[in-house]
């Protein structure tokens, strides 16, 4: 397969002085920014799955009538949140 390249990018020049700064002892320049998109690419397709896991996961809940609503939810935080401070009081704090 023939390779192809990434479009050129202007940085000022501080910016540049910077990021040779970081590189790795041998490591070039085209190098780290490839390591940098494809790092970026992977976690942008992470973050994808995990939405489209998620959307899927709320979906099946409404279908199946199997969730817990926010309300039950903030109610059982406040009433934990309540005992803690209760002993928190108790124990002169």
């Amino acid at each position: 397969m023939k390779t192809a390249t990434l479009p050129p990018i202007r940085v000022a020049p501080d910016f540049r002085i910077e990021l040779e700064g970081v590189l790795e002892q041998g490591e070039s320049l085209s190098q780290f920014v490839e390591s940098a998109v494809r790092t970026t690419v992977a976690k942008r397709k992470h973050q994808a799955e995990f939405i489209r896991r998620g959307m899927a996961a709320i979906e099946a809940t409404k279908r199946d009538g199997s969730g817990i609503s926010a309300e039950a939810v903030i109610a059982k935080l406040e009433a934990k949140l309540t005992v803690a401070r209760q002993a928190k009081a108790q124990r002169g704090g």
